[in-house]
């Protein structure tokens, strides 16, 4: 008789939701399986569940709902966290035998501790040897030196303490347009068996094939143990779907009329809410969104969520569909993440970054008391010189400001150059200034507000000048991407020209000749850009707050490192840099 094969652990755990008392771990196995989530030192199960399946893959979501309890009789130090084990089918499958990684934590926020947070953005998939860690200059299959990565080393080598309480991961979590040299092999071996033969050469045809991109990230040894130990949270942004998504009504009309597009998005959509989005949502909107449950409760959940993806899909960019946008409780650190590319609105003319329904949530959210505020979206809302006017421009010249046959050259241009950002859905814009200047004006303002994106493949600083804001509250956008992307320099050199006094001329008169009007809020680069690859991190101490932007490089024995760039501080509500390069 043929004994039962115990079901293997195929990527994660993924640490990804960690409160004050509760926590969700991820998991994908390579059958219908029983998963629990045990404390190390005394086996006891702090949660389990029993994974569903979709189109051939398996996966579940461990809910952990009572952290301090075990944390308090388990001979594990409290101020560093749990360690705790992944067992499948009674089988341990994390952590892996042999493991030279220290331990998987769980460490809940504590009330008045000090909160950090890593992030960054743009993490194109690649071996970690030449010439993929060469510069994009130096080779065409160029990357560069991962900061993830080398985020990960580093943290290897430090005490927990250390360890950031959240890695923030800001779009482009994977492209679904620019596979790695391997993926574009399996991709092409698909098609020449016939398998998607219409769709586009080097894109991604369905779910199965943006399973390959997720497994790719995330399975190398330091990469997955990082995401196993630091809690999580991402939103997608134009590559994790495809380049230009949701750019405007036309090319949404456009692309629906191919015969591809129907198996992509619904596979990208499916994908994103398996490998990203579920583990954003605390137990509690877990419970109260269902979605989840439905896919236990089903076995097999590949019809539901097709059919879910569907009518996400069907009322993008129309209002409804399903909400992305979430937030999260750090102690006193708050984190608004917006939806900025499924939720969108692109009727010519009214066009908005969310919808009415979505904008009040984020609006409601963003004004609860905190004494830090992060309010993060893939796309930067504060550009630096000209890259706001020209977007401006762009956009009322395509709404046909100068006629009919200029909206359709600024269509092409829209799309060419990728003029997509916050300035580029002026509604949009003019909410998110009434809100920091609603928000910023009262006494019991945030220390500090920080405006988070990604995106545009450089990172900066920009100090933003809100009128009539309450004395010392800072408001800062900061950019940190890419995470492993670079730019030729070539772009490099656009991108510095766009940022120029001059580009900022030409862009303001691009944006009065359109009758744009001027913005209340006031902005400028205070550090950057900063184009290699980098990372950016917080740190939040009483109503104190640090962030640091370090780009990755290689050291004299070739290993994986992190070099500051930028660091600044806000103290007290009064800001200080300590040191700028």
């Amino acid at each position: 008789m043929r004994e039962s094969r115990s079901s293997q652990l195929l990527l994660g755990p993924m640490l990804r939701y960690v409160g004050a008392d509760e926590a969700t771990v991820w998991v994908e196995t390579d059958a219908r399986a029983r998963v629990e989530v045990r404390a190390a030192a005394s086996g006891a199960v702090l949660g389990s569940t029993t994974t569903f399946a979709v189109h051939g893959h398996h996966y579940g979501l461990v809910v952990i709902d009572s952290l301090v309890a075990f944390a308090d009789g388990d001979g594990t130090d409290e101020s560093v966290g749990i360690a705790y084990e992944v067992v499948v089918d009674d089988e341990v499958r994390w952590p892996v035998p042999g493991s030279a990684m220290p331990p998987s934590l769980i460490r809940p926020v504590r009330s008045g501790a000090p909160i950090r947070v890593a992030f960054g953005s743009c993490r194109a998939a690649a071996p970690h040897e030449p010439p993929y860690t060469h510069r994009l200059d130096d080779h065409p299959d160029g990357k560069g030196v991962d900061a993830l990565r080398a985020f990960g080393l580093r943290m290897a080598q430090q005490h927990p303490g250390e360890w950031p309480h959240l890695l923030l991961l800001a779009g482009d979590q994977v492209y679904a347009d620019d596979s790695s040299p391997s993926t574009t092999r399996r991709i092409e071996h698909r098609r020449r068996t016939g398998v998607a033969a219409d769709a586009p050469t080097g894109v991604v045809a369905d779910f199965e094939e943006y399973t390959w991109l997720y497994h790719e990230s995330w399975t190398p040894e330091i990469e997955r143990w990082l995401l196993s130990t630091v809690p999580s949270a991402m939103i997608f942004d134009d590559h994790d779907m495809i380049d230009d998504w949701n750019i405007s009504a036309s090319w949404v009309s456009d692309i629906r009329a191919t015969s591809w597009w129907p198996d992509h998005v619904v596979g990208g959509l499916v994908s994103y809410w398996l490998y990203q989005h579920l583990g954003n949502l605390s137990p509690a909107r877990l419970r109260d969104e269902g979605l989840l449950q439905r896919c236990i409760d089903a076995g097999d959940a590949s019809d539901l969520l097709h059919r879910w993806a569907l009518e996400s899909e069907e009322f993008t960019p129309l209002p409804g569909g399903y909400q992305f946008s979430f937030d999260r409780h750090l102690g006193d650190t708050h984190l608004v993440v917006m939806d900025v590319r499924n939720g969108r609105v692109l009727e010519p003319g009214a066009r908005r970054m969310l919808d009415d329904e979505e904008w009040r949530w984020v609006r409601e959210r963003t004004l609860e008391p905190a004494c830090h505020l992060v309010l993060a979206s893939s796309l930067p809302v504060f550009v630096p010189g000209g890259l706001h006017g020209i977007q401006q421009w762009n956009e009322a010249v395509c709404d046909g400001a100068w006629g009919r046959m200029s909206a359709r050259a600024g269509e092409r241009l829209r799309r060419a150059i990728d003029l997509e950002g916050w300035p580029a859905f002026d509604r949009s814009f003019r909410d998110l200034e009434l809100l920091l200047t609603e928000l910023t004006a009262d006494h019991e303002a945030p220390c500090s507000v920080w405006v988070v994106g990604g995106d545009i493949h450089f990172g900066y600083l920009a100090e933003v000048d809100v009128p009539g804001a309450a004395s010392g509250c800072t408001v800062t956008q900061v950019v940190c991407s890419p995470l492993r992307n670079v730019l030729q320099s070539r772009d490099r050199q656009v991108m510095r020209f766009g940022a120029s006094r001059v580009g900022r001329r030409i862009g303001r008169w691009l944006s009065r000749s359109v009758r744009r009007g001027r913005t209340e809020l006031r902005w400028a680069l205070s550090d950057g850009p900063v184009f290699d690859n980098n990372i950016g991190s917080f740190r939040f101490d009483g109503d104190e707050a640090d962030v640091r932007i370090e780009v990755a490089t290689l050291d004299a024995d070739g290993h994986e490192v992190l070099v500051p760039r930028i660091e600044r501080r806000v103290a007290g509500r009064s800001a200080a840099t300590i040191n700028s390069g």
